[in-house]
């Protein structure tokens, strides 16, 4: 069997090296329950562990999103791929050859022609720049510069940083011996044609280099700090078909997996604050690139965290900024808390002179939350010596306090506020009830959402809905799932199935999946249900299938247990005809055919018969 284009063997292969504990162990916290493992839930937010893994079966399954499937699945899930990327990026780590049609190309069409080529010229790029720094005496003042800031050379490394030579072409005429097209280098953001249109000059000059990576860890812009006197200070490639400064962030590729397992990004203004904070043991921070933070950026964020810190600089740009970006972030569902840095300072300068030890201990692990930082700031612009400038910080607080949904933190704050003005806590409580009630006839109508299963992403906290238990299923459907889940890991039970029932499954996704199955082991597979779920390639098959194997069922199975779910099953038409059956009855009454009535009656009088005596048979 192929999947596609890829061969059955590399997929035994990949699913064969990449153990499902292991691969999803890089992503999320996982602890031993019995024979499960289980861990709080990548894909959606939670309070309690719903999502379970079973080494022996080689799959992964959610009880509250319902996501499911395999190790390949599960990296096509959570790097957002496609299946033939997911095995790829798979095959490629466990050292598998990359042999198969279409695996290295995705297509021919020019705009990925010109995007590869682009990716390959910016790697290049990355490469001679960080050459030029660490090997040419040209390089010298930048790797002095940078070592004078107390960056390491492991952090220079790791980072790639580089160095882009005053020169007005080196990387033009590096790239043209290369034979790249220039005009596309232009295009891509590497080079800039000159005025009169006779050749291309380097874009960056003078400058240490930092790479902008994709999520896949490809380099696909450019950043330049000016080493001497000159404007702009800082450079960034311009938007092109690899790069959107409203979508990327510095350092995401490195720091995905530290926020997928703590659920927690630190979020920096520069690039430099990223990488002195990754000697800190910040390992989870990220950074916009000459821009404020976007609604695309807090979505991307959002699908990989349940916490944001914000770590920009102690100055009053700084924090204006943090305001701004509380909302944004809070949007996008996260919870939010600022990392409080010394006046004036930024988390580069406080690393330097404080250690990165007090870093850590004195602002990343000690934020405080996005309320306690409104006030805060709030506090800022009041002269609170003054009478005035008391009452009228009170009513601004009492406002930002009456936005919080949860009671509890409505009270904790307000308490707070009471004893530091001696304000009676009755009378802010009124205040606050007050300007709540006009923050609700403001707000637009609230969607209903009663499909939030353990997702304390979206509990309305003032209005609690206690989870219902999982849905009871019809006898019929729970026999459909206990005989498939035999049948996924005993062929000769599907084979009897197979002869006994066919497809008569009455769920259509179980029908499928016996359809499917009965083929698999028809072209001489053994069971092995991570194997069967990669070759469904359907989300909604691949989900079920998963949901079936985390049944746990301790009743032994035998033959007459298979011959009464194979009788659960096929009563299902038979009760769904004699109710088609009474309702034809109860029309010929009504008009008065009472010899029809009476024909459709003995109808239903056998079939009723015909099912009674088959409570008992066996087979």
């Amino acid at each position: 069997m192929a999947y596609g284009k890829i061969p059955d063997s590399v997929i035994e292969a990949v699913l064969k090296h990449h153990d499902i504990v292991e691969t999803v162990g890089k992503y999320v916290h996982l602890s031993k329950h019995g024979k499960y493992m289980k861990g709080l839930c990548p894909f959606h937010s939670e309070k309690s562990p719903s999502f379970t893994v079973t080494p022996e079966k080689g799959i992964f399954y959610c009880y509250g999103c319902g996501k499911g499937g395999n190790a390949i699945k599960f990296i096509e899930e959570i790097e957002e791929y496609s299946f033939p990327e997911a095995v790829r990026v798979l095959a490629e780590e466990a050292g598998i050859p990359i042999t198969w049609t279409g695996a290295a190309e995705r297509t021919n069409t020019e705009g990925d022609i010109e995007r590869d080529t682009l990716i390959g010229a910016h790697e290049l790029a990355a490469k001679l720049y960080h050459y030029l720094l660490m090997n040419t005496t040209h390089g010298q003042p930048a790797l002095q510069y940078l070592r004078s800031r107390g960056v390491t050379d492991k952090q220079i490394d790791h980072y790639m940083i580089g160095y882009a030579p005053p020169e007005w072409d080196t990387l033009a005429r590096f790239l043209e011996k290369r034979e790249y097209n220039l005009a596309l280098m232009e295009k891509g953001g590497l080079l800039i044609a000159k005025q009169d249109r006779s050749g291309y000059i380097d874009r960056f000059r003078d400058r240490v280099m930092f790479p902008i990576w994709n999520r896949d860890g490809k380099v696909i812009a450019m950043a330049g700090r000016m080493l001497g006197e000159g404007q702009p200070k800082y450079l960034n490639s311009p938007e092109t078909m690899l790069f959107n400064k409203s979508r990327n962030l510095y350092n995401f590729h490195h720091a995905r997996v530290s926020m997928r397992k703590s659920r927690r990004v630190v979020l920096f203004e520069g690039y430099m604050d990223v990488i002195k904070a990754w000697s800190a043991g910040v390992e989870n921070g990220v950074a916009s690139m000459g821009t404020a933070l976007t609604d695309e950026h807090a979505a991307i964020l959002g699908r990989n965290v349940e916490e944001a810190v914000l770590c920009y600089d102690g100055d009053n740009a700084g924090q204006a900024a943090a305001l701004k970006t509380i909302p944004i972030l809070e949007r996008a569902g996260m919870r939010v808390q600022v990392a409080m840095l010394p006046k004036g300072m930024d988390p580069d300068e406080f690393i330097e002179q404080n250690g990165p030890q007090a870093f850590m201990r004195e602002t990343i692990e000690h934020p405080v939350s996005a309320t306690k930082f409104r006030l805060l700031y709030a506090k800022k612009n009041h002269i609170l010596l003054e009478e005035e400038g008391q009452k009228d910080y009170l009513l601004e607080a009492v406002g930002i306090i009456a936005a919080l949904d949860s009671p509890t933190e409505r009270e904790f704050y307000l308490k707070e506020l009471s004893r530091e003005f001696d304000m009676s806590l009755d009378s802010l409580k009124q205040d606050a009830f007050e300007r709540r009630q006009q923050l609700q006839k403001m707000k637009p109508p609230r969607d209903n959402n009663d499909n939030s299963w353990n997702n304390g992403r979206n509990e309305n906290r003032e209005n609690r809905r206690t989870s219902s238990a999982p849905p009871v299923l019809p006898a019929y459907q729970v026999a459909e799932r206990k005989l498939l889940a035999q049948m996924l890991q005993d062929s000769d039970i599907a084979n009897t199935v197979h002869q006994k029932l066919g497809e008569a499954f009455n769920v259509e996704d179980h029908a499928a999946l016996a359809a499917y199955l009965y083929a698999y082991y028809a072209q001489g597979h053994d069971p092995d249900v991570s194997r069967f779920i990669a070759s469904l390639q359907d989300d909604r098959l691949e989900r079920t299938a998963a949901s079936i194997m985390m049944m746990d069922d301790d009743i032994p199975f035998d033959e007459h247990l298979l011959a009464d779910y194979v009788n659960e099953i096929l009563k299902v038409p038979k009760f769904r005809n004699i109710e088609q059956l009474k309702e034809s009855m109860v029309r010929a009454e009504r008009s008065g055919d009472m010899l029809k009535a009476a024909q459709i009656a003995s109808e239903i009088i056998a079939l009723e018969r015909q099912l009674k005596g088959r409570q008992d048979d066996r087979f």
